[in-house]
C-alpha cells in the first residue's frame, strides 16, 4: 500500500540529520608518531601499550626491514624531540 501523503522536505531532512559519518578519534603512536585509531595496534611498528605485539621487521624481506628500521628509529626522535620558542620564531 503505497503512502498517502507526501513528506514535506523539511521532514525528509529532520529524519536524515543522523545520518553524517561521524569523525573517527585518531591519537599519535608514542613509540614511532604514525597516526593510530585508540585501543590498536600501531600497523607502523607493532607495538601497543609499549609492548610490542606484532614483529613487523620480521614479516619484510631484508632491505625492506632495513629500511623500516631507520623509519622507526628517526620516528621516535622526533616524536620525543621539543620545539623551543626561540627556534620556532628563527623559521
Amino acid at each position: 500500500m503505497p503512502p498517502t501523503k507526501r513528506h514535506t522536505r523539511s521532514h525528509t531532512n529532520q529524519r536524515r540529520a543522523h545520518h553524517a559519518l561521524k569523525v573517527k578519534g585518531i591519537s599519535k603512536c608514542p613509540k614511532c608518531g604514525s597516526l593510530v585509531q585508540p585501543h590498536r595496534i600501531c600497523a607502523n611498528c607493532g607495538f601497543y601499550k609499549g609492548k610490542e605485539h606484532i614483529d613487523v621487521l620480521a614479516k619484510l624481506t631484508k632491505k625492506e626491514a632495513k629500511k623500516k628500521k631507520r623509519e622507526i628509529e628517526s620516528g621516535a626522535k622526533d616524536a620525543k624531540k621539543e620545539l623551543d620558542p626561540k627556534e620556532l620564531s628563527k623559521k
